[in-house]
């Protein structure tokens, strides 16, 4: 009875909104979102669409460029400080950039990502850790080991980064790269190549290419 009349309601209110007036409402809801929420940031430019995070933790610690998409369902989680580390954390986008739906960074130390980098769903970037490798932190909980930065993440100009992959900290991508779908990069990338794997390796010299 209960799933009928709710059926049933679905179909009146389905004759004042439609798929098209929903579509309407549903740009409205984004650009009031986008313009609200650019406030937020250290550094926002202009003509940047979100989507809508799930997290947004440290965003006085973001500096964003302009013509950028944010993904729905996004997780940015920038710290200044965890269990009494304190830690100077800076995460910044350039122009043109976007970064798809349900993707995640997390940030004590540094992430810069350059101009014009196309980003797929669910990509997941961070420059840290819950510790290292130390036997001496194996028997603490993980969720109790301090949080630990092998080294900032830069990606550089113009790179296309695939659905799913995975950029660990200490990684350096260089301009122009395409890094495939489902990847884990754990090395630096050089500009102008293609890499793909777990761990990522360079399968083609995009430069060579460049030159002819």
């Amino acid at each position: 009875m209960i799933k009928k009349c709710i059926r049933t309601l679905a179909d009146l209110v389905h004759v004042v909104i439609n798929e098209r007036a929903l579509s309407v409402i549903s740009h409205v809801k984004e650009v009031f979102y986008s313009q609200w929420i650019k406030h937020e940031f250290a550094k926002c430019g202009d003509d940047n669409v979100f989507g809508g995070f799930s997290v947004l933790v440290g965003q006085k610690y973001i500096a964003l460029g302009s013509n950028l998409y944010i993904g729905k369902d996004v997780v940015w989680e920038v710290y200044d400080n965890y269990k009494g580390q304190v830690f100077a954390p800076h995460l910044s986008f350039g122009d043109g950039c976007s970064f798809g739906d349900g993707g995640h960074i997390t940030c004590i130390n540094k992430i810069a990502i350059g101009n014009g980098v196309r980003m797929g769903r669910k990509v997941f970037i961070t420059d840290n850790s819950h510790g290292n490798s130390d036997m001496t932190l194996l028997d603490t909980p993980a969720n109790l080991r301090p949080m630990y930065s092998k080294g900032p993440v830069i990606i550089d100009d113009n790179v296309w980064i695939g659905e799913m992959t995975c950029i660990l900290p200490g990684v350096s991508i260089g301009k122009g790269s395409i890094i495939g779908s489902n990847s884990v990069v754990t090395k630096d990338i050089p500009a102008y190549c293609m890499a793909a794997g777990n761990p990522a390796v360079v399968i083609k010299n995009l430069a060579v290419d460049k030159e002819r």
